[in-house]
């Protein structure tokens, strides 16, 4: 119950079962509804459809094959996977045999996977031919085609606080971390279904983004399937222009996707969506302004949510209790969510405070692996709060207003990007002294990376741009660069990177 204090209980969370795999809860409606849809590929002439038994079936030959390998229970089998229907299957199919898939992202470069596998310490890594891949490997590497022609197996019986997958955050030392959750974290998104989703067995949910991104992983595919509901998803390499027609053609109850999505969309003709109840957005803050649009030429309003990698997502508007204008809706049901001050307590109504989920939330991470000093820095003093390191103001009717980040961290089309990275990345360079990387905002809600740098001279931004992408991920890269005779510093020596921005936009921004 709410009070004077920026404090949300919500009520206990459902009790997920001590014997829980994640794989099979998700795979659960397999048996009853084996010729339903679970998965139709939108391509330009014909959809690819995957029914629900065939979808187990192929798992459980994953998961036989994986077996077959005697790898150890609960080992890192790292997925260096593109944007094909093998990334959800082998996900599931690590998981269904005990092991714990790191999930990562097809764009990252050698040096950068590299670096990233070494925390993760994995015995098998499963990999499309066009992605790269660690230098010097080390484990085994295998397509996914060798894991297919094996007798299915049951799911491994694991329990419900056992690690289950591991996906990678960036972290404040400017390297991607890996951020391990347990299996009951599927069963806390039970309370995203009923607090941002609105989602029923019925729905056709079409997300656009990529299959190996955890926004589509998790929000268009394995929720839907949890569900016993239908996950669409575009063939890739489709423009978002066309993403209205597709909706229309198979019938989309619901949509996800970023903003940023929803901004190209636009550009293009949307026909009318009878069928379409409502939209869903995350990754980043969308605009007021773009509320309006998407409602304006849609005829239906988008509800968006709030999370993050440790913890998916907890506040969020819904069909039943849409956000306030401005504002990132409310605390899901069944979580715990307090807005603290400096002394650690909830701050009063009205009253800027970090964003602190309870420990005890079904959703939240197990830890960060190899780490558990940055593990407990996440954690107040009593260990009863998880600290997301965001602030926000909650008004009188329960609604949270997102104030920003406490720190410098980025956002790039839905990725949490580390001003660290990007600096140690492209500051390499022999001709630059100094950089700062920052999030560049250019109006109407959009906003890129941009670094600022000094230097005997100005480079050429598409030398910059090169240097940049042979070290870094795409959506990693800088847009913008920008020569300065020197870099903006506190009386502690550190970059002002809030100065730069506040620059940009008082100068560059303008042009």
């Amino acid at each position: 119950m709410r009070n004077a204090l920026s404090c949300v209980d919500s009520g206990p969370a459902p009790q997920c079962p001590a014997a829980f795999n994640l794989a099979a809860h998700v795979l659960r409606h397999a048996d009853r509804q084996p010729g339903k849809t679970a998965l139709s590929i939108l391509h330009a002439d014909a959809p690819e459809d995957l029914s629900f038994g065939a979808l187990a079936a192929r798992v459980g030959t994953i998961a036989g094959a994986l077996r077959a390998r005697h790898l150890p229970e609960g080992a890192t089998v790292l997925l260096r996977l593109g944007n094909s229907p093998d990334f959800p299957l082998v996900f599931l199919g690590c998981i269904s045999a005990g092991l714990v898939p790191a999930v990562t992202s097809a764009q990252l470069t050698v040096p950068e996977i590299t670096a990233m596998a070494a925390q993760v310490a994995p015995v098998l890594t499963v990999a499309a031919p066009d992605v790269a891949l660690p230098d010097p490997a080390p484990c085994p590497v295998c397509a996914p085609s060798d894991l297919a022609g094996h007798p299915p197996v049951a799911p491994h019986p694991a329990g419900a606080d056992r690690p289950a997958y591991m996906v990678f955050t960036s972290g404040t030392s400017g390297l991607p971390r890996p951020v391990l959750h347990a299996h009951r974290a599927v069963w806390a998104r039970k309370m995203m279904t009923r607090g941002w989703y609105g989602l029923t067995a019925e729905d056709r949910v079409l997300h656009a983004g990529a299959f190996n991104w955890t926004y589509t992983l998790g929000c268009g595919l394995l929720d839907p399937w949890a569900m016993g509901a239908t996950a669409l998803i575009p063939a890739p390499g489709t423009p978002p222009a066309n993403l209205p027609a597709l909706m229309a053609r198979h019938r989309a109850t619901i949509f996800a996707a970023a903003p940023g999505v929803y901004r190209q969309m636009l550009r293009g003709h949307v026909p009318p969506l009878p069928a379409l109840r409502h939209g869903l957005s995350a990754g980043e803050k969308m605009s007021p302004a773009l509320h309006d649009a998407v409602a304006a030429a849609t005829g239906r309003q988008v509800h968006e949510a709030f999370g993050m990698s440790e913890c998916s997502t907890f506040i969020s508007g819904s069909p039943d209790r849409p956000a306030p204008t401005d504002t990132l809706g409310f605390v899901q049901p069944g979580r715990r969510v307090a807005l603290l001050g400096d002394d650690g307590a909830p701050v009063p109504l009205g009253m800027p405070g970090t964003i602190a989920v309870g420990r005890e939330d079904p959703g939240l991470m197990v830890g960060y692996p190899g780490a558990p000093d940055e593990t407990a820095a996440r954690f107040t003093p009593d260990g009863a709060w998880f600290l997301t390191g965001d602030r926000a103001e909650m008004g009188a009717d329960g609604a949270i207003r997102y104030l920003g980040r406490e720190d410098d961290m980025m956002n790039a089309g839905g990725f949490r990007v580390s001003p660290l990275e990007v600096e140690a990345a492209v500051g390499a360079h022999p001709d630059i002294a100094e950089a700062a990387a920052f999030e560049a905002p250019l109006g109407g809600g959009r906003s890129v990376i941009a670094l600022a740098y000094t230097g005997p001279a100005p480079l050429p931004d598409a030398a910059l741009q090169a240097f940049a992408a042979d070290r870094l991920a795409r959506y990693k890269c800088p847009r913008l660069f920008l020569h300065r005779a020197a870099l903006p510093r506190g009386g502690n020596g550190k970059i002002l990177r809030r100065q730069l921005r506040q620059e940009f936009e008082e100068t560059d921004g303008q042009t």
